[in-house]
């Protein structure tokens, strides 16, 4: 397999969608000014926008359990559907003490975003802007250190402010490897 010619494909289908990449970026970073300025509010609009999402989905899988034939898929997906009505009501009417398990879930999905972000990196070494992703792999990494060391006590706060700190440095590194494909 021939890795010069994949990364040609590869780089080719990127200088391709550069455009999208640069506006992606651009509204991440600015999301991320937003959030660092105003944490507690990221902090709770991220607790509630979860516990809708949860509330809805346990109402379609509630719905649809119904329709199951046989006990134990029944109640399985029963049950299913339950924990999330239950943990969309719980993080609606507590958001900030739903902001202590999600900041436990941020702090996990940072780990797979961060190698991600350096697998990527690495991928487009050749050009200019994979340092600005590499560097972004980092920070994800460090956030999700961060967050494993303060937890749970960094929860209301900091969890907004880890959010805009991620969004910040993700966009920066999308535009600037948005400009690396462009030219």
């Amino acid at each position: 397999m021939n890795t010069d010619s994949n990364k040609s494909i590869f780089h080719g289908r990127l200088r391709g969608s550069s455009s999208g990449l640069f506006w992606v970026g651009l509204a991440l970073a600015a999301l991320g000014v937003a959030a660092i300025l105003f944490p507690i509010f990221f902090t709770l609009v991220a607790a509630v926008l979860v516990g809708w999402a949860l509330l809805f989905s346990g109402i379609v899988a509630f719905v649809s359990c119904l329709s199951i034939r046989g006990t134990g898929p029944f109640f399985g997906a029963l049950l299913f559907s339950l924990l999330c009505l239950a943990a969309g009501l719980f993080l609606l009417f507590n958001p900030l003490a739903g902001a202590v398990a999600l900041t436990l879930l941020l702090g996990v999905i940072f780990v797979f975003q961060g190698a991600f972000e350096l697998f990527f990196a690495f991928e487009m070494e050749p050009l200019a802007g994979w340092v600005g992703m590499l560097l972004s792999g980092i920070v994800s990494i460090l956030l999700a250190c961060l967050i494993a060391i303060g937890w749970p006590a960094i929860s209301a706060i900091v969890l907004g402010i880890i959010l805009g700190v991620n969004f910040l440095s993700t966009g920066l590194s999308y535009m600037f490897a948005a400009r690396a494909f462009r030219g």
